[in-house]
């Protein structure tokens, strides 16, 4: 999905395998794919100079996630502008909260597919902050303290967060499948109807 920084100590990079989390991050962050990269990569070229003050017992992926989002917000003062709420780009992104699959079950694939994209989408309407804790807590399975470090701020803030956060995705989601259920519903009615005429008309020639 996203190639390794170009550089040719890409390879000895310690925590590279957290580069796929890292991007999500950004992109999360950045609501766009073309700055997402960039920001990823930057991390890594940070993280480059870095690697020779990193303690043997650091934890390198809170430390990694933690260099983005520094990156990030200093960038955001420099441009001393807010971050623009458009459309985010989230092809590519793997979202699948609690949905298991079967490949031996293409219907149940589909489903899952379709809860995929549901959650994708919903996720999308929560506000920035809740959305960077959903993904450092559910997707990247970050400790509160880890995440904690990350967002500066103590881990009770944290916990409520994600509480808060877990709620209005709850509701959401919710809402989502009532609407989709009502929709079912009324379709089911609709072809219910149709079949009656069509069989009174045909019962009347």
């Amino acid at each position: 999905m996203f190639q390794k920084p170009n550089t040719s100590h890409a390879a000895d990079i310690v925590g590279i395998e957290h580069i796929d989390g890292l991007y999500s991050y950004a992109l999360v962050l950045t609501r766009n794919r073309s700055e997402a990269e960039d920001l990823a990569q930057e991390t890594y070229v940070r993280a480059i100079g870095a690697m020779e003050r990193l303690r043997p017992e650091s934890n390198v992926k809170s430390w990694l996630f933690t260099i983005l989002r520094n990156i990030w917000f200093n960038q955001l003062r420099q441009r001393r502008t807010a971050p623009q709420i458009v459309e985010m780009d989230v092809e590519g992104i793997n979202v699948g909260i609690g949905i298991k699959t079967s490949d031996d079950d293409p219907y149940a694939l589909y489903v899952s597919t379709l809860e995929r994209n549901q959650v994708r989408e919903d996720i999308e309407q929560l506000p920035a902050d809740f959305r960077e804790i959903i993904l450092l807590r559910e997707y990247e399975e970050l400790s509160y303290q880890e995440i904690a470090v990350i967002l500066n701020c103590p881990p009770g803030t944290v916990m409520s967060r994600l509480a808060r956060a877990r709620a209005k995705l709850r509701a959401l989601l919710s809402s989502t499948w009532q609407t989709a259920v009502q929709g079912g519903r009324e379709s089911s009615n609709e072809c219910s109807r149709c079949a009656s005429s069509q069989h009174s008309a045909l019962s009347r020639q």
